[in-house]
C-alpha cells in the first residue's frame, strides 16, 4: 500500500461525528442523513467524507467578534 491512504484515513463514522460534536448518536444519524455533507454507504455502514465534514464544520463555527 505504501503511500495510499486507507479509507479510514479519509472518512469518519457516525460515532466519530457524534463524539466530535458532542451530540447523541441518534442526532448524528439525523445530521448525516440531512445531506449537509458527503456520505458513502457500504451495506449498513455509513462513512462520512472527512474533508466534506470538516468544510461544513468550518462554515458552521461562529466568527470571533473583535
Amino acid at each position: 500500500m505504501g503511500s495510499e491512504m486507507c479509507i479510514r484515513d479519509r472518512t469518519y463514522t457516525v460515532d466519530d461525528i457524534a463524539a466530535i460534536l458532542g451530540i447523541a448518536k441518534s442526532t448524528a444519524y439525523r445530521l448525516v442523513n440531512s445531506g449537509e455533507f458527503k456520505t458513502i454507504r457500504i451495506g449498513y455502514a455509513i462513512r462520512i467524507s472527512r474533508k466534506s465534514f470538516e468544510d461544513w464544520l468550518a462554515m458552521e463555527e461562529p466568527e470571533e467578534k473583535i
